[in-house]
Order: C-alpha cells, then sequence, then structure tokens
C-alpha cells in the first residue's frame, strides 16, 4: 500500500460515505487522481463492494511511549562518580515502540498510537517507523515540543545500573485524543498498553471498549502503581518481581509468595500473569497451569530491550494460540535474542531464531 493510498483507507475509516470529491479536497489532489487510487485499493483488496466497505487485516494496536534512547557503555568496569572511557549510542525506543517494531519482525502487522515532538527525532522516528513497517500514522506529532528522552547508563556486564527519562510529552495523549481512535481499537485483533501513558486514558481504553483483550506493560515501578486499581481489567500482565509486589501487594521471598501473588491477580479478572524474576526465569499461571521456567546462563550484551522483546513474544504466542507453557518459553527465546546484541531492537530478531533459541531454555 503506497502512502497515499494509506491516508484514503484512514479517511474512509472515519466516514465510510465520504465522496470521492470530499477525499480529493481533504489530500488536495484531483478527483481523478482519488478514483485511480480507489481502483487500486479495490484491486488489492483492500476495499471490498459499493459504499468503501474497509477490509480489516489482523493487527494489534498499541497505546504507549516512543522516545530517544541515548545509552552509554563503558569500555571497562564502571567507577562511580568518574569519567568512564567508553562509548555512546543514539537509538530510538520506548516500550511501546519497542514492541511494535518487535512485533513487525515476528511479522504481525502494528499499529502504534503515541506522542512525538516535530523535532529532528521525532521526524527521524517517523522515518524510521515507515521504514520497518510499524503503522505511527496515528500517532500525535506536537509543535513546539521535544520528543520523550530516555538517558541509562549500562556497567560492563550490559545491565542498567541507572537512567533518567524525560518524558511529559505522554501527558498530552489525552482522553479526547483517544476517542478520535477509537475504530481502531475496534477493529484490532488485541490492545497492549503500557504505563507511560496517562492513567486517565489507560482507564477509557480498557472501559469503552470491554470485548477487547488488552495485554499490559507494566514498565516500571513507579508507573506500574499508577494501574493498580485497573489490573484486573487486563488479560495478560508481565510484572517483574518488584512490580507484582507493589501491584499484589504481597511481599515476595520465595516461590509460595510468586503462587500467591499470581492467585490475586486471577481473582482480580487477570485472565494470564508472566512475573518475570531476572536470573530465576519466569513464573507463570492462567489458573490451571502454573510453573516457573529457569533462565538459560547466557551472555549479556545489552539488557534494555529483553522485556519489550519478551511481550512482544507473549503477543505472537497468543495470536498463534500457543498453550501458557510454550508461551514463557517462546517469550523468553526472544528476550536471549534481545539479551545478545548491543542494540535495544536486535535486528536479527526473527521466528527462527527464536525457535533456535528454545531449544536451550532449561526446562527444570
Amino acid at each position: 500500500m503506497t502512502e497515499r493510498e494509506r491516508q484514503i483507507i484512514e479517511l474512509i475509516k472515519k466516514n465510510p460515505l465520504v465522496s470521492q470529491k470530499e477525499l480529493a479536497n481533504s489530500l488536495n489532489i484531483t478527483r481523478s487522481s482519488v478514483a485511480v487510487h480507489i481502483t487500486n485499493l479495490q484491486r488489492k483488496g483492500y476495499i471490498a463492494g459499493k459504499g468503501y466497505i474497509v477490509k480489516e487485516g489482523e493487527y494489534v494496536c498499541i497505546i504507549g511511549g516512543t522516545n530517544v534512547d541515548i545509552q552509554g557503555f563503558p569500555k571497562e568496569n564502571f567507577v562511580i562518580r568518574d569519567s568512564n572511557p567508553g562509548s555512546v549510542k543514539i537509538s530510538f525506543g520506548g516500550v511501546g515502540r519497542n514492541i511494535g517494531e518487535n512485533l513487525v519482525k515476528l511479522g504481525i502487522e502494528t499499529k502504534l498510537i503515541s506522542v512525538i515532538g516535530d523535532d529532528p527525532y521525532g521526524k527521524r522516528i517517523l522515518t524510521e517507523a515507515l521504514k520497518t513497517g510499524l503503522d505511527m500514522s496515528e500517532s500525535l506529532t506536537l509543535k513546539g515540543k521535544s520528543t520523550s528522552t530516555y538517558l541509562s547508563l549500562l556497567d560492563e556486564k550490559g545491565d542498567m545500573l541507572g537512567a533518567i527519562s524525560d518524558m511529559d510529552i505522554f501527558n498530552e495523549l489525552t482522553v479526547q485524543y483517544l476517542q478520535e481512535k477509537n475504530h481502531l481499537l475496534q477493529h484490532a485483533a488485541l490492545c497492549i498498553v503500557d504505563t507511560n501513558i496517562p492513567t486517565e486514558t489507560i482507564e477509557y481504553a480498557l472501559t469503552h471498549h470491554k470485548d477487547k483483550v488488552f495485554f499490559l506493560d507494566t514498565v516500571s515501578t513507579s508507573k506500574a502503581v499508577r494501574i493498580k486499581d485497573l489490573i484486573g481489567k487486563f488479560h495478560t500482565i508481565k510484572p517483574n518481581r518488584v512490580e507484582a509486589e507493589i501491584l499484589a501487594g504481597i511481599k515476595i521471598n520465595n516461590e509460595a509468595d510468586i503462587k500467591r501473588a499470581g492467585e490475586y491477580f486471577l481473582k482480580k479478572g487477570v485472565r494470564r500473569a508472566f512475573i518475570t524474576l531476572g536470573e530465576g526465569g519466569v513464573y507463570y499461571t492462567n489458573g490451571i497451569e502454573d510453573g516457573i521456567i529457569n533462565a538459560s546462563k547466557r551472555e549479556v550484551v545489552n539488557a534494555t530491550g529483553a522485556g519489550d522483546a519478551f511481550m512482544a513474544a507473549l503477543i505472537y504466542s497468543y495470536l498463534n494460540k500457543f498453550h501458557i507453557k510454550k508461551s514463557t518459553i517462546f517469550a523468553m527465546a526472544a528476550a536471549q535474542v534481545a539479551l545478545s546484541h548491543e542494540n535495544t531492537i536486535n535486528p536479527n530478531m526473527s521466528i527462527d531464531n527464536i525457535n533456535r533459541e528454545m531449544e536451550d531454555i532449561d526446562l527444570c
């Protein structure tokens, strides 16, 4: 689909009775050009029958963060409160955007609703999205605003020492803006929310689209608390140990505590919970099956994108009807692929590479 065809499809989605003249005026092109594009869209199968009935393909919709990632890598053991020789890498990130790019690499059409500034970084993010195939056409671009920036410092092992996030721009992704995008949520195979988004916007999505399956990425401990009262409205959640403690109000010291936290989430209404335990692996439960899959011992190049790859793989698993244990193993393997590359998004992320990694997951 060309960019002009995509623009026409989006206008038709908003108003299926729109005329070719109205489309021409909106896009500042001739009516005859619109007619040619409509014919091509019908030939390609995007429009069926008369009256502009748009055929929706299966896609997932993400409501989440997009930002610039600035990462510092030391060459040797990191020394606190000193200048450390190393390298600095600038890339595009944000939990929602990262999940989306991973999904595209797994062959899933993905639409991202986010917010960026009209600065050079924001423009580059949109250009990169077009290259990768991530649909950001429904995201909000704000004039005079700076794109969200995430600054992280890693140690010599690739683990994060700390980070600073400048993400106030996400407050502009309001309920009013999301209301304009209701058609995207309505037609999505499932929806993903990350907690960079204002709580009231998340609550609107959950309460006005109750028939939709929602996955939650908690992002961080400080942001997880925002949705504590909404947790039961999510189908699938993926907190880490500390986030699970905050959401469930249970101190997790052992396996029994982990199971209690899982039971708490299920009683609240969650259908599936995956609690990541770092080197301890992942606990999974759906009320019928539960267990812990141990993590494999692998060299970590960059741990930043592992959680985003894990979530993308959970979504792939759900759409392909994997049982919960296989979903867990598949997601852990995807995280391993992410860990093995210096980029937040491993350019080699693929179904084949995940399947290779699955063979090495400890099933004990």
